[in-house]
């Protein structure tokens, strides 16, 4: 037994591959994930979502790009694999950004994104053109703020794991701040939105 914890499979252009395998074929943009993918292998609705949704960002190549929540880091290896200039990937839990560091080495990215393991206060106040948050209401509620007032004018927020019950709150509280909603996918579970900010 390989102990492997999942085989390669597609979402929208992407294409995730356990490491160590073969690419295969046909094959879209590929991510290579380490076999140790309790962070999100890309199989979760909410995690499907924002794959689907990212290539569809306008000025995603050459942003500058800040994933909170990372996990494995796959949204910001997609974020890389669409052009993304620099990425800085975020996660509270220790062993998820030793996991996001190890597929960012896999994919041999580790010139454009940067792994790093605290909270959001530990990023460097900068602007970003993308903000990715997969990561709960409750705490997407309480930064609404600062994750706004990170993204730079006409950038965007993709924000998802959001419980169906909480989509109302999230949204008006971003467009309170004066955001927009340009694109939404509504799973069985939670919700996904791409706001954009004026």
């Amino acid at each position: 037994m390989s102990g492997r914890i999942f085989t390669s499979f597609s979402v929208g252009l992407f294409t995730i591959i356990p490491a160590g395998d073969p690419p295969p074929n046909p094959c879209g943009l590929p991510i290579v994930l380490g076999k140790k993918g309790a962070f999100g292998s890309g199989e979760h609705e909410t995690t499907a979502s924002c794959l689907e949704i990212m290539p569809t960002i306008p000025g995603i190549q050459g942003s500058r790009t800040l994933d909170l929540g990372s996990g494995t880091g796959i949204l910001a290896l997609a974020a890389a694999r669409l052009g993304a200039a620099a990425v800085v990937a975020v996660d509270l839990e220790e062993a998820a950004a030793v996991s996001c560091q190890e597929n960012v080495v896999y994919n041999q990215y580790e010139t454009c994104i940067t792994t790093i393991c605290g909270e959001l206060s530990s990023v460097d106040v900068q602007m970003f053109d993308l903000i990715l948050a997969n990561i709960y209401a409750d705490i997407l509620l309480p930064l609404a703020d600062q994750l706004v007032g990170m993204t730079r004018s006409g950038g965007h927020l993709l924000l998802s794991g959001i419980p169906l019950q909480d989509k109302f709150d999230i949204v008006q509280r971003y467009t309170r701040l004066g955001c927009s909603v340009v694109d939404s996918r509504i799973g069985e579970e939670f919700a996904t939105y791409l706001f954009v900010k004026p």
